[in-house]
């Protein structure tokens, strides 16, 4: 799927041993394989993320296994802490093999 973009919202600054939030979404059909084409009535295949993951720094934070049931555009929010300054990186996998990713950069205050 060509048209699906990620978007991310990651804080530029967080302390040490704190929380922060990070939210994610990515525009995406999720088609469920469970519909039919208006025209000729045949099942649309499925298309869905299947995987989304999140690392910072190298090490996995995040790792999620996606279904049919997640509607259009999926949208995951979670906290996380960081010791250090870095770089998350957030990838999603398609089931038609096709990945995007996105990364954004975070500062120690």
């Amino acid at each position: 799927m060509a048209d699906a973009k990620p978007r991310v919202k990651v804080p530029k600054t967080a302390t040490a041993g704190e929380p922060i939030t990070i939210k994610t979404l990515i525009s995406h059909v999720m088609e469920s394989g469970l519909r039919k084409d208006k025209k000729t009535g045949e099942l649309i295949p499925q298309q869905i993320i299947n995987r989304f993951t999140c690392d910072f720094n190298g090490e996995n934070v995040v790792d999620m296994t996606l279904s049919g049931g997640v509607s259009a555009n999926p949208y995951v929010e979670f906290d996380a802490m960081i010791d250090a300054a870095g770089e998350f990186k957030f990838t999603w996998y398609d089931d038609d093999g096709s990945v995007y990713e996105a990364s954004k950069s975070i500062e120690l205050a």
